[in-house]
Order: C-alpha cells, then structure tokens, then sequence
C-alpha cells in the first residue's frame, strides 16, 4: 500500500493531485523552488520540501535530487503530474531502480512510444492508421526535398523527440523547405537536445481528437471516450471539450478500440491519451501518445463521475482496473478553459507579478482546478497557467452557457489573465456550430489583434520577445479587471456586441 506520494511537481497539478490524496487518506509530499516558497501546493501539502532555485533544470527537473529526497522523507511513491519530468523515460528508470513507486508507466513504454518515428513504425506494425510520412528521420535537405515531392505539399516538419508544438513546420513549396528545415531542426535542438526531425503530409483543417485510456498491470485495458481538442494556438490547446461533438457513435467506437490497441502494441499501464488527427472525410489517424495524466482530464472526469487521479494510484499500487468497459457511459457534455497569466494584446506575452484579488466562480455544473491564491506569486520561470475552469451541462449548449456565466464571475488581479480571449471564443458562430479546426484561432482571432508584425516573426523570436518583455516589464499597478474595461481593440468589442 502506498502511504507517502512525493509530487514531482508545482501549480494546479500539484494541488491536484494533493486533494485525491487526501481522499485516499495518503500524505501528500510537495517539492517547491525558491520562486514557489508562497505557492497554494505548498500550503496545501502535507508536507513541502525546497528542492532548488528558480530555474526549472535546477529544481523541478534536477532528477537525481528528486529521488534522492524522495527517499530522504520515506516516500513509496512519486507521481510527476504533467510536463517536467513526466515523459522522461530516464528518470522514470532511476525511480524505478531506486525502489520506489512511478505514478505512470514503465520506462519501457514511455521510451518506445516518446521517439516520435519509433512510435510511427510501432503504430504502422499493430495496424493503427498513421499520417502518411516518414518513419525515419530526415537526414538532410536534399533528402527531405525528395520525399516532401513524393508525398505531395503541404507538408509538415516535426521533431522526432517533440511536443508542445516546439520544432514543427508546415512547409507547402519546396521553395519554403530549406528555411523551414533549418529552422525546425534548430528549435528541436533547443528545446529537446535532439535536432532530427521527419516529414507528415499535412492534412488540411483537420479535427484533433484524443483518447483517454486506462490499463492495470494484469493486461486489463479500458477509454473513457474522446475529447474534443481542436481549438489551439500554435499547436497547443486551449479549449478541450467531452465528448466531441464532430463523431458519431460508429466513429466513436471504431477510434476507441484503435486507442486500445495502440496502447496495448506499447504493453501500456497507468493512464495515457492516444491522439489523432481527422480529416474532412471523418478519416482518423494516429497522431501521438502522451504517457501521463493530461492537463484535460477534468473534462473526461466529468462526463464520467471517474477520478483518473485516484485510479492511477491504485494502478500503481498492483490493483486492478476499479470499473469495466460496460460500466461506463457518457453524461453530459464537459468544457476545460485553462486559464493563462497572459497579455494576449502583447503577443500572449507572459503576465508576471504577485495575485492581490483570487475571486473564484461557483455554481451548479462549475469546478476550478487552480494553483494560485491570494499573495501567490506568478514567477516568468514556468508555464503562466494559474488555473482551469471546467463546466459541465446536461448538453453542450448548458456547458457552454455555465462557461460564460463563469467566466464572467472568475476575478483575478495582479497580473493579466486571457479570460476576455476565451469570452470571444465562446462567442463565435464557428465554435457555437462545431465547425472549428485546428486553424481556428489562427485564422479569425490573430488578424484582429494589434501589432500584427508580430505574427511574421519566427516562432524562436517570438518566444524571446515575450520573455524579454515579461522580464522587463513592471508589474501593472492596474489590475486585470480595470485592464480588461480600458483596452478598445476590435476583438475585444466583439465581446459585447
């Protein structure tokens, strides 16, 4: 039995994860930087260590550090939430060697399904319908060339070890392909230490829908259905939806059972999320696999009445799979807005500074997952999201209702948060009918917003531009409420037409 759980961890997963603890009647052992001394999961937890300086590479990814405090408190087990050391596969082999608990997969499978040309060919294997591609990586220009001509533009450039949308490119002339090779394989280098990356023919206003799934050690294997992920920035999500609104139930059921035999060619265990593509003809394929708990899984939670969290405990424990297939059913319909510390007018730039108002928002169907409380500071060193909203309703337009009604009540102040964007979003005829893409926000939000040289930058300056910017800017004396009721630009007048 486990009775000590180390969060490897910060933020809303962190608090997260502390409250099923509790339930469980488990002591919850939070890790802090220097920069997180006043944040809520430090409060929260049983017990909070200091684990390093601000910088992440020096606290929440200093590996050896981790396991060697998990064993210093006696911990059983540690779960690592999501991003940081999540997907590492070699940090999960030094727990496991360690003699302590992994909340997640083995080794083995997050190994073989984090190479993205590896899982490509493992999915090609098992008869999982993959992008039409490379499954190898690009070796050089020339090369590349050949293929993207006989695959046919557009074409997509993807780091084999990526995620986050960090070293792709959508390539659609062989004019185009040196520069964006060339910027692709740099951005992969930075951010993964890994520059190789493969070419996807480019499928055009695709959905993205993924699948949660769950798998004890005893070779049982369950999904909770799909969720609806196709409203992104940049390759990042922003707006996650259960179930989707563009399957039916024969689409539903075939692209279910293809997630479980994806699953199952990894010899998968502990929670996971099969991701796929579809296209305009309802075609589905095999996009990625993330190996651990998603920033989503509420909205699977609620149209469920299932704790992921919980479960993956027990998993982890050796037990069996708690529910069967047949026991579960769809209820309702659920939406996740994650909210960001973020100047969307400034390029998304990062908003920094210290929370001096956190007034949460309730009622029927309405859950917050958060980080953050009153006096919580927003360091420029992590991820900007404070917190999520999700709302369920008995249908998707009470869901959507329920998440205006939020929306509206949801106060923060101290920094700047990206709730007028998602009010906008809520507002607009294409995510009202479920006629959205990928595209979406590309192509009807960007063009409304100011500054727009902005958007012909490369992404690598754009990210050091809003770094520059959040470090160098002054914390606002105006809150975000009287921020939000003095800026006049178009989009934002959209907002009350």
């Amino acid at each position: 039995m486990i009775k000590r759980i180390l969060i490897a961890n910060r933020g809303e997963i962190a608090h997260r994860i502390i409250k099923a603890c509790r339930e469980l009647n488990i002591t919850s052992i939070a890790i802090y930087s220097e920069a997180d001394k006043n944040s809520l999961h430090v409060r929260r937890a049983d017990e909070a260590y200091l684990i390093g300086p601000p910088p992440a590479n020096e606290s929440y990814l200093n590996k050896e550090k981790i396991i060697e405090l998990a064993k210093k408190v006696k911990a059983d087990a540690i779960h690592p939430g999501y991003g940081f050391l999540s997907e590492n596969y070699e940090f999960i082999e030094l727990v496991e060697k360690s003699g302590i608990i992994f909340i997640g997969p083995s080794s083995a499978s997050v190994k073989l399904m984090g190479g993205k040309t590896e899982a490509r060919t493992l999915m090609k294997q098992n008869n999982v319908p993959i992008v039409p591609g490379t499954t190898e990586p690009i070796s050089n220009i020339e090369e590349g060339k050949k293929i993207a001509k006989e695959i046919g533009y557009p074409i997509m450039l993807k780091a084999v070890s990526g995620g986050g949308g960090k070293g792709m490119r959508k390539v659609f002339s062989q004019q185009e392909f040196e520069n964006a090779f060339n910027l692709a394989t740099s951005e992969s280098k930075k951010a993964f230490g890994n520059s190789e990356v493969y070419i996807e023919k480019y499928i055009e206003n695709p959905k993205h829908i993924e699948v949660q799934i769950l798998a004890d050690k005893h070779g049982n294997y369950l999904h909770l259905f799909e969720r609806e992920c196709s409203v992104q920035r940049r390759h990042q999500k922003v707006i996650e939806e259960a179930p989707s609104i563009t399957i039916n139930e024969n689409i539903r059921k075939k692209i279910t059972q293809t997630a479980i035999q994806a699953a199952k060619a990894c010899n998968y265990y502990n929670a996971g999320t099969i991701e796929f593509l579809l296209d305009k003809n309802k075609n589905f394929y095999f996009l990625e696999m993330n190996t651990r708990l998603q920033v989503e899984h509420p909205v699977t939670e609620m149209i469920t009445g299932f704790d992921i969290v919980k479960e993956q405990i027990k998993i982890a424990e050796g037990k069996e799979l708690s529910i069967k297939q047949e026991d579960l059913n769809i209820f309702g319909h659920a939406i996740e807005c994650r909210i960001y510390a973020e100047d969307v007018e400034n390029n998304f730039s990062p908003s920094t500074g210290k929370i001096t108002l956190h007034r949460l928002t309730s009622g029927p169907g309405i859950r917050i997952e958060r980080g953050i409380d009153v006096s919580s500071d927003v360091p420029i060193y992590y991820d900007p999201m404070l917190a999520k909203v999700i709302a369920w309703g008995s249908n998707r337009e009470e869901a959507i209702a329920r998440m205006k009604r939020a929306l509206s009540e949801y106060q923060i102040c101290g920094v700047i948060t990206n709730i007028p964007f998602y009010k906008w979003i809520l507002s607009q005829e294409e995510f009202l009918d479920g006629s959205f893409d990928i595209n979406f926000i590309e192509n009807k939000f960007i063009p409304l917003i100011p500054n727009k040289w902005k958007e012909n930058l490369p992404e690598e300056y754009e990210e050091v531009i809003a770094s520059l910017s959040a470090l160098l800017k002054e914390e606002k004396k105006n809150n975000s409420a009287s921020y939000n009721k003095s800026k006049k630009s178009s989009w934002r007048n959209l907002l009350y037409e």
